[in-house]
């Protein structure tokens, strides 16, 4: 998301940040380059315009050219401009579904992605708000529109509104309307039917449905990889409906990433979500400060912190961290962190979310070293017996051969994964030994205060961010890895990146 921006940001930074002395020439230079990238990336001139005069007034004025870091301050100042321009009203993510049943009614053109994003955000309402959802698909245009959004309620677990053939969109909507009011539903979400292109036909279809379901949120899912087009769609859609909020699809492809920055300036609408893939747990909440944190490359530890809230299992977290106290580490706790890391979005994922490690993930892909590594030390795990990997002591010549074989690798791979296996144990035996619990609750102390490591749990938001920007400040030089005892062993394995074996072959 946003990566070509983001690459063309840093490097005006880095350059500014390395100069001891700024003048306001040298601040006019960059905002200028600053201009460019933004138009570069598809946002729209007015919007680029108005946020770089924001950014001159502010960064021209003596407190910064004289303060001790101008380039920092200057940084300083984008950041809190792109929090500005990217901020809608409420709360990220935040839908008004509390008078049941609420109706959400769905918009958009057609293969913008929205049936998916609907069944996305039935499954988020469903698991983490804890509601009870209807689904009803109104497209009666497009073949099986209405078995697509069927196969997906059964594949989330939501319910979906029984097929009506020859019904119209208007009396299917009072169908839903009725079903949910007498099921119990918390939330009914109608997926309205799309167009290639906004027509009169479109927009006097979803007039109709919006007048007889009257929603409580009228959401507009757009693709984000068709840059201003969006902010269009947004705008007619807007005009003659009536939209609360926005999401767009797609923001893990290469697009630029410049509807995200114009659609609030331009709509003035919130964009609630963004869509990250295809998968039906791939949507996030927008969340500015985030988003603006990782267009500058400063990481985004809330995020990391709360994805791998999600994926790791308290019993699991609590068993590794007994075994942890007592200095056992097998291969069957390698193979549990290797995991994790892919569960949490690889090692670009996670490198890309913590502070100054974009460019450090670039630079790994570039040599060879992504998930694809992770998954062939979980291929040459699984090739050993239950008893080799209780005991990684036993394997000798003929075991790491059968081993290598049975993964289709060769044995120097299984040789580094041992080496590498050693390392995280021998580190695993020092922090089990009484003088490694000091020196491992002492770091922890440094990094997050006198109190330690804390109950990541049972903290609400306020409390997390806290503990995110204490740990971003801990991290030597705003690098670092991420903290072992969080949940398990979160922290990149030691020896990761000396695995020169594991690149992509030459």
């Amino acid at each position: 998301m946003f990566e070509s921006l983001s690459d063309r940001l840093s490097g005006v930074f880095d350059r500014l940040t390395r100069q001891g002395a700024l003048t306001e020439e040298d601040v006019a230079t960059a905002l200028r380059e600053v201009r460019v990238a933004l138009l570069e990336a598809d946002v729209s001139l007015p919007v680029a315009r108005d946020f770089v005069k924001s950014v001159q007034d502010k960064a021209t004025g003596q407190e910064v050219t004289k303060s001790v870091t101008p380039g920092q301050q200057v940084v300083k100042i984008v950041h809190d401009a792109l929090v500005e321009v990217l901020t809608g009203e409420g709360e990220p993510g935040y839908l008004k579904i509390d008078n049941p049943p609420a109706p959400i009614l769905m918009v958009g053109l057609q293969g913008g992605g929205k049936t998916t994003t609907t069944a996305k955000l039935a499954r988020r309402l469903k698991e983490i708000n804890g509601k009870r959802v209807l689904m009803a698909s109104l497209d009666v245009n497009r073949p099986a529109a209405m078995e697509q959004l069927a196969i997906l309620g059964v594949q989330i677990g939501v319910d979906t509104l029984p097929i009506v053939k020859g019904q119209k969109p208007v009396d299917i909507a009072r169908r839903a309307k009725q079903q949910a009011a007498m099921g119990g539903y918390d939330v009914y979400m109608l997926d309205t039917a799309g167009r290639l292109s906004i027509d009169e036909e479109l927009m006097a279809e979803v007039e109709a449905v919006r007048d007889v379901a009257t929603p409580r949120e009228t959401l507009l899912v757009v693709d984000g990889l068709t840059g201003q087009d969006a902010v269009h769609t947004a705008e007619n859609f807007d005009e003659r409906i009536g939209i609360t909020g926005v999401i767009l699809t797609r923001m893990d492809g290469d697009g630029r990433g410049g509807a995200a920055l114009s659609m609030r300036a331009v709509t003035g609408k919130p964009i609630k979500y963004v869509g990250l893939g295809e998968k039906l747990d791939a949507i996030e909440e927008f969340h500015p400060e985030r988003i603006a944190g990782r267009i500058l490359g400063m990481g985004d530890i809330v995020s990391l912190v709360e994805k791998a809230q999600a994926t790791i299992e308290a019993e699991q977290a609590e068993r590794m961290m007994k075994r942890m106290q007592k200095g056992q580490f097998n291969m069957n706790d390698l193979k549990m962190q290797l995991e994790q890391m892919l569960k949490m979005g690889g090692m670009e994922g996670i490198m890309g979310m913590m502070p100054g490690m974009g460019k450090m993930s670039k630079q790994m892909a570039d040599a060879g070293f992504d998930d694809s590594i992770l998954r062939r030390q979980i291929a040459l795990i699984n090739s050993m017996t239950k008893k080799e990997r209780a005991n990684p002591q036993l394997l000798q010549a003929s075991r790491k051969k059968r081993i290598a074989a049975g993964a289709g690798l060769e044995v120097p791979e299984l040789n580094k994964l041992l080496k590498m296996h050693r390392q995280m144990s021998d580190m695993m035996k020092k922090l089990g030994q009484k003088g490694g619990r000091a020196m491992l609750k002492k770091a922890l102390g440094g990094m997050f205060g006198k109190g330690g490591m804390p109950d990541m749990a049972n903290m609400d938001q306020a409390q997390l961010e806290e503990a995110a920007r204490k740990m971003g400040a801990g991290l030597p030089g705003g690098m670092g890895g991420l903290p072992g005892g969080m949940g398990g062993g979160m922290s990149l394995p030691p020896g990761l990146g000396g695995l020169g074996g594991f690149g992509k072959k030459k």
